[in-house]
């Protein structure tokens, strides 16, 4: 899990130098929430500030030549003369910065690379992270988190004691004299100011182990005796840590660890299918939580309200975002919005320029926007992450959407899942089939199948169109998961921990039938 928490929370001085401590945050958070404030008041001109100064301190790269950056004056120029690009375009520049080379892409060194698949796919990317996006993006994000709680909980407690952050398990690993990679995790700590580590746990030798079972048990040994005020990570792999913690101590909920405990910052997946368990799991009307989205390329967005599970789209960051309509994503020329002109409540690919050369860069993620000035968004998938076998367009917002509903009228909870096409064979209808692991099971299985469907089809019209009178689509299937299948599927892929997680929705049943034959195995 990238790391939101190293910039948190507390030291154990006395009461005075705690009281200048405050009022040196509470200085800094009231400047930073007036720049916030002028950002969600002045988006455009906010974006356009940031993408003009990225085109001048790019423009005697390789790239800015390429592309003439000293004659772009607009952004509609900018979107006329550089192409929208997947991973795959950039590549061969990325590359050429591994092996050394700089002033490629973008003009400060490049030495770090973030190391991401993004999904369990064995193909691994190498973002380039410059010391901008560390400084003026990932570190900044960490900062931004403190001071939009801070202002929407100002008696908090959290600077009391420590946060524990659940990290990826990579270390950082040479490739020559000059360059580097790891997850990004690993990258963060490695370049953390030295401060930091007074006011987290556990150390930085535990939280970067790569044994999973051995890291658990180290993180629950260093942290059991702490006061931890504050987690952060993936809401799945958090939740094994949780358990971990509790069978060891024999305590019945986390609050008998952690007495102080009061926020959990997460991202990665979705938080809907975890939010029960975690309301059992830590039974207080004080815990909060916060989800933020962020990634190797970059951080992008932190949830700024309490009340509301949007995100605020963080403007100032160093990066440029652009939308694509996802019905346009597979056109040769596909319509391509900036901050200006996107709508609510449509799906969007975002397309993202970086300070650290990723130019008008197809991250793969979509989102929809909730709010327009200020402008918040819900991500709702991946552009790969889909089920549209029969041109229903099932995306991972309608598939969340319909299993909450399903387990809160069944008194279900979800601990993962994925679903998939079944393809049309002769005589047979197609369908989906989902692979559920329940942490408790549905009361009524059939009742939970009718509702999951039913809701489907009341958040998707393509999806009610196909279903209709089951001429199309059967109704899903739902297959029960054995305990740990996921957990042990990913294990078996060295994709444990960190960031790595299921794929929730598949257009092909590549997935779906390597997990189904491991689950008639265990």
């Amino acid at each position: 899990m990238i790391i939101f928490g190293f910039i948190f929370f507390t030291l154990n001085v006395d009461y005075y130098l705690m009281q200048i401590i405050n009022s040196i945050v509470t200085w800094l958070n009231f400047k930073r929430l007036y720049q916030i404030d002028l950002f969600k008041k002045f988006p455009y001109d906010a974006q356009r500030e940031v993408l003009f100064s990225l085109i001048d301190k790019a423009r005697r790269t390789e790239f800015g030549e390429k592309y003439d950056f000293k004659t772009i004056d607009s952004i509609e120029k900018f979107q006329e003369r550089v192409p929208v690009q997947p991973y795959e375009k950039l590549k061969p520049y990325i590359d050429r910065l591994l092996k050394g080379e700089q002033n490629v892409l973008w003009p400060t060194e490049i030495k770090w690379f973030a190391k991401s698949s993004g999904t369990t796919s064995d193909k691994s990317k190498f973002i380039p992270v410059s010391s901008e996006t560390l400084e003026d993006a990932h570190f900044r994000g960490g900062k931004d988190i403190l001071a939009l709680y801070t202002n929407n909980y100002p008696e908090t407690g959290v600077f009391k004691g420590k946060g524990l952050t659940l990290g990826g398990s990579h270390e950082i690993n040479r490739i020559n004299n000059e360059s580097f990679y790891g997850d990004l995790s690993a990258i963060l700590i490695e370049n953390l100011p030295f401060w930091t580590y007074f006011i987290k746990t556990p150390s930085q030798e535990i939280a970067l182990l790569s044994e999973w079972e051995e890291k658990m048990e180290k993180i629950a040994n260093a942290t059991i005796k702490e006061n931890v005020t504050n987690l952060a990570g993936v809401p799945s792999w958090m939740l094994v840590l949780i358990h971990y913690i509790l069978e060891k101590t024999g305590k019945s909920n986390l609050l008998e660890v952690w007495p102080n405990l009061e926020l959990f910052t997460h991202g990665g997946v979705s938080f809907e299918p975890y939010r029960e368990q975690y309301k059992k799991l830590i039974p207080s009307e004080k815990m909060n939580y916060m989800e933020t989205y962020n990634a190797s390329e970059g951080f992008f967005a932190i949830q700024d309200r309490p009340e509301e599970h949007d995100m605020l789209l963080m403007l100032d960051y160093g990066i440029f975002y652009e939308f694509i309509p996802v019905e346009e994503i597979d056109k040769p020329n596909p319509k391509v919005l900036h901050i200006d002109d996107v709508e609510l409540h449509k799906n969007y690919a975002i397309v993202i320029t970086t300070n650290s050369g990723l130019w008008r860069y197809l991250i793969g993620d979509t989102v929809t926007f909730t709010s327009l000035y200020p402008h918040k968004i819900k991500i709702s998938g991946r552009t790969k992450h889909f089920i549209n076998a029969f041109g229903e367009e099932v995306i991972i917002d309608n598939a969340e959407k319909a299993l909450t509903e399903a387990t809160s009228k069944t008194n279900a909870l979800i601990k993962d899942y994925t679903a998939a096409p079944i393809f049309m064979d002769e005589g047979k209808k197609g369908g989906h089939q989902w692979l559920i692991e329940f942490e408790k099971q549905p009361s009524d299985m059939e009742k939970f199948t009718h509702i999951l469907d039913e809701t489907l089809q009341k958040v998707n019209s393509d999806y009610e169109a196909k279903r209709y009178k089951n001429i199309t689509l059967d109704k899903p299937k739902i297959t029960i998961a054995k305990t740990d299948l996921f957990y042990k599927w990913l294990k078996a892929k060295g994709k444990v921990g960190g960031q790595n997680k299921v794929p929730r929705l598949a257009n092909n049943r590549k997935y779906m039938d390597e997990l189904l034959e491991l689950n008639q195995k265990l």
